[in-house]
């Protein structure tokens, strides 16, 4: 029989990471599941990008205060905002990384780590992964 999948533990946080992403019109947010995969040291990645420096910085910003506010943490750690063309919070268990547009494109985060299960936002549910 196989195993079900737990759901993500992180869920509420990373519900408002994305509702955070969304409010400053990031472009195609998805969420990597790394969870099944033995050896990863995060649970989930949370990528999004914008179309300039000042879009994705202001992404950023609002994801790290709605994260405070509504969760009461900081990040463990952040890079990324001086030249704000790639953008990494790291909240331990999800990390969320914003992208200038073309990098996210060079990078191709979604295809390295094609092992873990993408799970794409559904731009109509501002609620809930898709």
């Amino acid at each position: 029989m196989p195993k079900r999948k737990a759901p993500l533990k992180q869920e509420p946080l990373i519900n408002t990471v994305i509702e955070a992403m969304k409010d400053k019109k990031a472009g195609n947010p998805v969420i990597l599941d790394f969870r099944p995969l033995h050896l990863a040291v995060w649970d989930t990645f949370t990528i999004c990008h914008g179309t300039s420096r000042t879009q994705v910085a202001a992404i950023a910003d609002h994801v790290m205060e709605e994260v405070k506010k509504k969760h009461g943490i900081d990040p463990w750690h952040k890079e990324g905002f001086e030249n704000a063309e790639w953008i990494l919070i790291d909240y331990s268990d999800v990390v969320v990384h914003i992208f200038q547009e073309e990098r996210r494109k060079f990078y191709n985060l979604e295809q390295l780590w094609a092992d873990a299960e993408m799970i794409p936002i559904d731009s109509t549910d501002s609620k809930k992964p898709q």
